[in-house]
C-alpha cells in the first residue's frame, strides 16, 4: 500500500483522470490519503479524513512512509484558523494556506513532512468547541462565492460549507449532503431546533441536494451562489431578494446534542 499528502494549499480531487474532468472535491494541505490506483500521471486516492476518493495529479502531492501516515493519523489534528495565512518552509519559502489546512505532527508551531521544515506562527483550531461556536465559524465563509466541490474561502459548496465547519469546531461530517443527512437525530419541527443544527433540503425526485446551518428557528446560513443567510420555515429555504422559496425542506437534523 502507497501513502500520499498534500503540500500545497489546494489539489483538485476529479473524477476521472483528466484536468478537465468534473472536480469533486478538493484535498488542502496537510490531508493525507491511501493510493488506491495510478494511471499515466494520475492516482486515484482515499482520503483518510472522509473515506472520499478521486484522482489527483501526481504532480500535486508528495508520497509518505507508511509509518508518517500511521504517525499523522495519532496526533491530535490542528487547523488553521485564519481565512488566509502563510506557512514558512525551511526558512525560505512562503506557501499561502486557507482556512482548515492541516498541520500534521504540528507541535510548537512547527512540523516536518519528507525532511522538509513548516513552521507556523498563526491561530490554529485543535480542540472541540462547544456547539454556540458552530455559527461564529460559519460567519467566518460568509460570501464566500459557490464552486462545486470547493472547501475553502476562495469557493465552497453546500456540503463542503458544513463539512469545514464542523471540523474546524472538533465534529465529523462526511463529505457530501446526501451522506450527512444520515447523520445525527431527526428532529420534527423547526420549533425543535438550535442554533447549529443542519437543514436538509431535496429535489422534485426525493433526492437530498442541499445543505446548510440553522442560525436559530427562522434563518439559515448556507452556500448557494455564495455563503449567505436566507429565511426558512417549514416550506424552505426562503430568498427575500426574489421572495421565493429556493429550496424545499427535507429533514432536520441534530449532529451535537
Amino acid at each position: 500500500m502507497k501513502y500520499g499528502i498534500c503540500l500545497l494549499n489546494i489539489a483538485p480531487l476529479r473524477k476521472e483522470a483528466d484536468d478537465r474532468s468534473e472536480m469533486v472535491s478538493q484535498v488542502l494541505f496537510g490531508e493525507h490519503f491511501t493510493i488506491i490506483d495510478e494511471l499515466k500521471n494520475w492516482s486515484y486516492i482515499r482520503l483518510d479524513y472522509d473515506l472520499y476518493e478521486g484522482w489527483i495529479d501526481q504532480k500535486q502531492y508528495e508520497i509518505i512512509s507508511e509509518f508518517d501516515y500511521k504517525l499523522i493519523n495519532k496526533s491530535t489534528p490542528h487547523y488553521s484558523g485564519e481565512l488566509v495565512d502563510f506557512l514558512n518552509i525551511n526558512n525560505s519559502q512562503l506557501l499561502m494556506l486557507s482556512l482548515g489546512a492541516k498541520l500534521p505532527k504540528y507541535q510548537q508551531n512547527k512540523f516536518i513532512i519528507n525532511q522538509q521544515n513548516f513552521t507556523f506562527d498563526g491561530s490554529v483550531f485543535n480542540i472541540q468547541l462547544p456547539k454556540k461556536h458552530i455559527i461564529n465559524i460559519a460567519y467566518m465563509y460568509l460570501n464566500t462565492p459557490y464552486l462545486w466541490g470547493g472547501k475553502t474561502p476562495f469557493g465552497i459548496d453546500c456540503s463542503g460549507f458544513t463539512q469545514m465547519v464542523y471540523k474546524l469546531c472538533g465534529y465529523y461530517l462526511d463529505r457530501d449532503a446526501s451522506q450527512q443527512s444520515k447523520q445525527g437525530v431527526i428532529l420534527n419541527f423547526l420549533e425543535e431546533s438550535e442554533a447549529g443544527d443542519l437543514a436538509f433540503f431535496d429535489n422534485a425526485e426525493g433526492k437530498i441536494i442541499h445543505v446548510g446551518i440553522l442560525i436559530g428557528k427562522e434563518q439559515i446560513i448556507h452556500a448557494s451562489g455564495k455563503v449567505r443567510i436566507d429565511y426558512i420555515d417549514h416550506s424552505g429555504i426562503f430568498n427575500k431578494e426574489t421572495k421565493k422559496h429556493t429550496h424545499k425542506l427535507r429533514l432536520i437534523k441534530q449532529i451535537i446534542s
